[in-house]
């Protein structure tokens, strides 16, 4: 059976080489793909980012103070 699709955004972004090796190394021995590695990681650090400035933690309220 075939998993729901998600809202997506096709996103393009060059990486340094070093980068992309790591980023390759990594879905390959953890089993993930690119997107879902990049996805994670992504949100881990911003959450970081505004947890670390007392701001806007989850999801929810992100999109809110994006899109009012």
């Amino acid at each position: 059976m075939a998993r729901a699709k998600k809202d997506n955004v096709p996103v393009s972004v060059r990486l340094e080489k070093g980068i992309f090796d790591k980023l390759s190394k990594f879905c390959e021995d953890s089993g993930q793909p690119k997107t879902v590695a990049v996805e994670r990681a992504l949100e881990m650090y911003i959450d970081d980012y505004y947890e670390k400035i007392g701001g806007i933690v989850n999801n929810k309220d992100l999109n809110n103070h994006i899109y009012g």
